[in-house]
């Protein structure tokens, strides 16, 4: 309730997508070496994406999200190398059908009282066994944190 209410404090659901938030999305895409990646809000019942590469939807149902799983621990990443073998995943819509996610890595949006909002994450259509710069990509996520807070 109280998260949700963050959320909506926020207004960043009923805002056009913010030029900033893209470039940070195609920065963390390229630092993931991935297709896929976006800054998603989890409200409700969906996710929104604020800003994103590699998705054709703006939003899907948060029972499908990655990034609703993301915010269940606001202080950690959530890095799944191979969907396919997580259990959490591996029958999820957009596993098995496009975009067939088979890595995710997600960094949760914390405001300053301490609620995840959503998640600045990366994803590709193979598994990896490497990982990347998590640290790079969750000091992009701080700057996320920042423009999502100032709106």
């Amino acid at each position: 309730m109280q998260r949700q209410a963050a959320v909506d404090r926020t207004g960043i659901t009923r805002r056009a997508n913010n030029p900033a938030l893209q470039s940070i999305v195609e920065d963390a895409a390229r630092l993931a070496k991935t297709p896929i990646a976006a800054v998603t809000i989890i409200d409700r019942a969906r996710q929104w994406f604020a800003a994103r590469i590699g998705l054709d939807a703006e939003e899907g149902p948060r029972s499908e999200a990655f990034c609703a799983h993301t915010i269940l621990r606001p202080g950690e990443p959530l890095i799944v190398l191979d969907t396919l073998a997580d259990v959490r995943f591996a029958r999820n819509p957009a596993v098995i059908e496009a975009p067939h996610i088979r890595f995710y890595a997600g960094i949760p949006l914390v405001n300053r009282a301490g609620y995840a909002l959503g998640a600045l994450c990366v994803a590709d259509t193979e598994p990896r066994l490497d990982t990347f710069d998590i640290y790079a990509l969750s000091h992009l996520a701080r700057t996320v944190e920042r423009l999502v807070s100032s709106t």
